[in-house]
């Protein structure tokens, strides 16, 4: 009788906390409805945001400056806490696309106006300013150019000497009175040290003081104390906190390696769109309902147990969103199904060990005791795996590298501690109502060992096969279009055209027809856009020649009656720029060698590490394929996802490797010495074969019901990714683990 009301008590608690969740996703928590679901921050990609242009004030910069300031710029607005995307438009135009904003008042205020930041000897500043009346107050303005105060040794440094710029508030306080100060602090790059401390230390022995000058206006005036040597600077007599902050935001964003002017700033809708966004949430839970149907049947009463975890998970992961202000991409979207599919996949290892507890003879109380035991090492080392890879792409990487890993740390932690716990806990309650009959849980059948090791040779073959394809596809778009894969607009670039419509048409309506209009004139995909609050329509194709763009504008013309001279067309660059592409290459380098750094410590044995580099280099290749099949058909371009498809690929097959890997350890452990080493490897394969195809399953109807019930846009994602999950489980059982056994064999030849 206790124990059922212990049951009652344990599931009263895990129905209320889904509930609470539940409430704070749909509701949310006071009159602000803090925590609902509906206000996750979502990328521009999902629910639109701010786009900023900015044009340079130097006529012909060199490409070099035009990277660096992208660079730059793109750190710069992550450190507000977005998920921008930046990228060249035309020669000397740089767009900043700022998701989930709304204001675009409100971002140019805290990106501030791009200008030049000089600091200045103000000695004999005030006869070069309108209107000083012998002084140097803020706000007064130059009354020459910049060039002439370079020319009188006047500049100390600017803006490209500044390190970082940030508001702070300081305790202050004479005769025990305390007060608060804002200032800006200033830390000085190598160049800028000593620059300013030169010039503190001549302005300072004259009893001066210091502008600080931002496009032509005195911003600042400040004494100088003592020289400053260290580096080290701070800026006092800021009225508000407010104040000193936008001082700073100025110092910033005038230390780019170019001065910008903003141009033109705007509203845009999402390019996926809310039809997208729909369908993605209605494939999610449709995929979730089949996902939770498959668990309780093949598992029944460890399965329910799994599924009411699953919910409780899929709740937490909307509140933890919600509490860290992340952004959601589609990139971050790849994270979660990921983290979902690690979620289940610690269940399906639990579970399978309980059924083999059970299957030998043993209580239900010990099953349930030795099979978490024994899971426990597997779904740690797989998950610890995978955290250290989150970790490394989220401090090195950006963009797209650092919303999927982001959500993927979340995730997987979450998803961790749900298996491992909260799972547990509603078992426990189960049992405790009087579930203890073993058909409710299954027994394992004796396993039938399969001949891995013998028939490598054939299951090698067949990947190579796969790889020869992937190899030919690859050619085969070469010579064809120039390039191996069919890159979007993300890594290429492409024709921005620009539509103002007339008052007898609404933007928002004809985005479905523009759609058609410029497939069936250009046969081109476009991204289009709505820039709200102005009835017109973005347009994002490939490049466009000069021939392309009349037809384009004749036939919009004549559709819709919109004049040609309101129809403009640019060149833009990639938004994935070659810096960021070097922090994905090396994110992800170094976090295949932490992680693979880590199987050879945690196994004592550095063949497993380069076995797993080997089946790594084999899903990566198969995703290749994919992409590169669905470049030469058409239906797939390689844009922002390709790398969050990649990256998730690495993480599925890590832990999909080292859960085999786990029972071949423990095998070599339990099992008499005189068993040879590849019956080991062929009964640890077999052993893990169900989990890795139920784990593989689970994970494909997510994927799949997005394939089925997302939008047309979500192709280029989804169909690798399937491919890539296919690999997986492939490598995972028919080659890894005997590619292990011939490595072994080979170093020990060596030895």
């Amino acid at each position: 009788m206790k124990n059922v009301k212990r049951g009652v008590l344990h599931i009263l608690l895990v129905v209320l906390a889904i509930a609470a969740l539940g409430y704070i996703a749909i509701v949310g928590i006071g009159a602000q409805h803090k925590g609902t679901a509906k206000n996750i921050r979502l990328g521009l990609d999902l629910a639109g945001g701010v786009s900023v242009t900015y044009q340079t004030e130097k006529a012909n910069p060199t490409t070099r400056e035009m990277d660096d300031t992208i660079y730059k710029l793109q750190m710069r607005v992550e450190g507000l806490g977005e998920e921008p995307i930046v990228y060249k438009e035309g020669s000397n135009r740089i767009n900043v696309d700022i998701p989930g904003a709304k204001d675009a008042d409100a971002v140019l205020k805290k990106l501030g106006k791009s200008g030049n930041v000089l600091f200045v000897d103000a000695e004999n500043l005030a006869k070069y300013l309108k209107n000083s009346n012998g002084g140097v107050q803020e706000g007064a303005k130059l009354a020459v150019s910049e060039k002439k105060l370079y020319e009188e040794n006047m500049v100390i440094c600017d803006g490209a000497d500044v390190d970082k710029a940030t508001a702070e508030t300081q305790s202050s306080g004479q005769s025990g009175a305390t007060t608060k100060d804002n200032v800006v602090s200033l830390r000085f790059n190598r160049k800028g040290t000593k620059k300013f401390a030169e010039g503190t230390e001549k302005v300072h022995s004259k009893g001066g003081s210091i502008a600080v000058i931002y496009d032509g206006e005195v911003r600042s005036n400040a004494t100088v104390d003592e020289a400053i040597t260290g580096g080290q600077a701070v800026i006092k007599g800021q009225k508000s906190f407010e104040e000193a902050e936008e001082l700073a935001s100025t110092i910033r964003i005038g230390a780019l390696p170019i001065a910008l002017k903003e141009i033109r700033s705007q509203v845009v809708g999402a390019k996926l769109g809310d039809t997208a966004i729909q369908s993605s949430l209605l494939a999610g839970v449709i995929g979730l309902v089949i996902i939770i149907a498959f668990m309780i049947a093949f598992y029944r009463i460890p399965g329910l147990a799994a599924s009411i975890a699953l919910i409780f998970y899929v709740g937490a992961i909307s509140f933890t969103l919600n509490c860290f202000n992340i952004t959601l991409t589609l990139p971050g979207i790849a994270g979660i199904l990921l983290s979902i599919g690690m979620a289940v996949d610690a269940n399906v290892i639990i579970f399978t060990r309980i059924k083999e507890e059970l299957g030998e003879g043993n209580t239900l109380e010990t099953s349930m005791k030795n099979g978490f035991g024994k899971a426990l090492s597997a779904i740690v080392d797989g998950n610890i795996t995978t955290i250290i890879a989150s970790v490394i792409l989220l401090l090195l990487g950006s963009g797209t590298v650092a919303s999927f890993a982001k959500t993927l740390l979340i995730g997987v932690i979450l998803s961790m501690f749900t298996a491992l716990f909260v799972t547990r806990f509603i078992l426990n309650a189960l049992i405790s109502l009087g579930l203890t009959d073993v058909k409710f849980f299954g027994k394992a059948k004796k396993i039938r060992t399969f001949g891995f090791v013998k028939n490598f040779p054939k299951f090698a073959t067949v990947a190579a096969v796969f790889i020869v394809i992937c190899v030919g596809s690859l050619i085969y778009n070469k010579a064809n279009t120039g390039t191996i894969l069919n890159y979007g607009l993300d890594f290429k670039g492409g024709t921005s055209t620009s539509v103002t419509f007339g008052k007898d048409v609404v933007a928002n309506d004809a985005k479905g027809d523009m759609e058609k209009l410029v497939q069936s004139t250009l046969s081109l995909n476009p991204e289009i856009s709505e820039v709200k609050g102005e009835n017109s329509l973005t347009i994002k194709t490939t490049v466009l020649n000069k021939e392309q763009r009349e037809k384009l504008s004749k036939a919009i013309s004549e559709k819709y009656n919109v004049k040609e001279d309101n129809i403009e067309s640019e060149t833009i660059s990639a938004s994935v720029s070659n810096e960021m592409k070097r922090d994905a290459v090396l994110a992800v380098t170094v976090a295949v060698i932490l992680m693979l750094l880590y199987i050879a410590i945690r196994f004592k044995d550095i063949t497993f590490g380069a076995s797993a580099i080997l089946a790594l280099l084999h899903d990566v290749l198969i995703v290749l394929m994919a992409y590169g099949i669905g470049s030469a058909v058409g239906v797939i371009t390689v844009g922002n996802t390709f790398i969050a498809c990649m990256l998730t690929i690495l993480g599925y097959s890590i832990n999909s490797t080292i859960v085999t890997f786990d029972r071949i350890r423990e095998n070599r452990q339990v099992m008499s010495k005189k068993t040879e080493l590849k019956d080991i490897v062929n009964i640890s394969v077999s052993q893990t074969i169900t989990r890795n195809i139920n784990t593989t399953l689970t994970t494909f109807i997510m994927i799949f019901m997005l394939l089925l019930l997302g939008v047309s846009s979500l192709r280029e994602f989804t169909i690798p990714l399937i491919a890539g999950l296919i690999a997986g489980a492939y490598s995972s059982i028919c080659l890894t683990s005997a590619m292990w056994y011939y490595v072994k064999k080979l170093f020990s030849k060596k030895k």
